[in-house]
């Protein structure tokens, strides 16, 4: 009976932490997929098995969706590997829970008001990102600006990385969107985003993909640093409306993948 009773006991403890595991073998599909089973065992420490046991739970959930590996130059011998992401209604769940009441207020206003007011409402969020980050970036290196970018972001719950763009420049990309479902129906919230990435940045950049028109990833090409010429001071960074077309240039599959 004390052993049955001792069991018992046990059981919702155990229950919680393969919940707790579960949650962040997704958050890790979130933030760093598609990525591999093997990936995903190598960076949490869980055996094969482990990994596959929580895999196939958010599969049946629908939280999580397997695809196959694009091969890239010769294909070797062997099965192509399998990639696992996240699906939107896996997204959701990390989603806050304020969406529906976002989206009545932003319409509020824009019948009360007009566009305007929401494009207005859309800088003041982010001017406080601006007004934290724009400072300090004075005093960081041009190469780490974007990595520090990323780290903000993350720690308001974007889960953003910054990587080098097979083009030049660099890529930044936010696997997650609090806001995708409102901002769906109100671009202003990208786009005002997006300004507030050249203001803290200094140089032009261009939204390639967003999370709010379906794609996998919020993808932001940034334009290399140019040295300023002689007497140039700190003057505003371009309009990235006007930077070259580099979208037609970038590899499509960072809307996917985020890489």
């Amino acid at each position: 009976m004390q052993d049955t009773e001792g069991a018992a006991v046990a059981r919702p403890s155990g229950v919680s932490a393969e919940r707790s595991t579960r949650a962040r073998v997704a958050r890790l599909i979130l933030e760093h997929g598609p990525i591999t089973a093997a990936a995903l065992g190598e960076r949490l420490g869980l055996t094969p098995a482990a990994v596959r046991r929580h895999l196939d739970a958010l599969l049946a959930e629908g939280m999580a969706e397997a695809r196959t590996a694009r091969p890239r130059g010769q294909r070797g011998r062997g099965r192509p590997a399998k990639l696992f992401a996240i699906t939107d209604a896996g997204r959701s769940a990390f989603e806050h829970a304020y969406d529906g009441l976002a989206g009545s207020a932003l319409r509020f206003l824009a019948e009360r008001v007009g566009p305007e007011a929401v494009a207005e409402f859309a800088h003041s969020q982010v001017v406080g990102l601006v007004d934290r980050l724009r400072p300090r970036m004075s005093e960081v290196p041009a190469d780490q600006r974007v990595r520090v970018l990323a780290e903000a972001l993350s720690a308001d719950g974007y889960a953003a990385s910054a990587s080098k763009a097979s083009l030049g420049g660099e890529q930044l990309c936010q696997h997650h969107c609090p806001v995708a479902h409102v901002a769906a129906e109100f671009p202003q919230l990208c786009e005002a985003e997006t300004e507030a990435f050249a203001r803290i940045l200094g140089t032009p950049v261009q939204r390639l993909a967003t999370i709010a028109h379906g794609d996998g990833v919020c993808t932001t090409h940034v334009s290399p640093h140019r040295a300023p010429g002689p007497g140039a001071g700190d003057s505003p960074a371009p309009d990235p409306a006007r930077s070259p077309a580099i979208h037609e240039t970038i590899d499509t599959s960072s809307k996917e993948t985020g890489r």
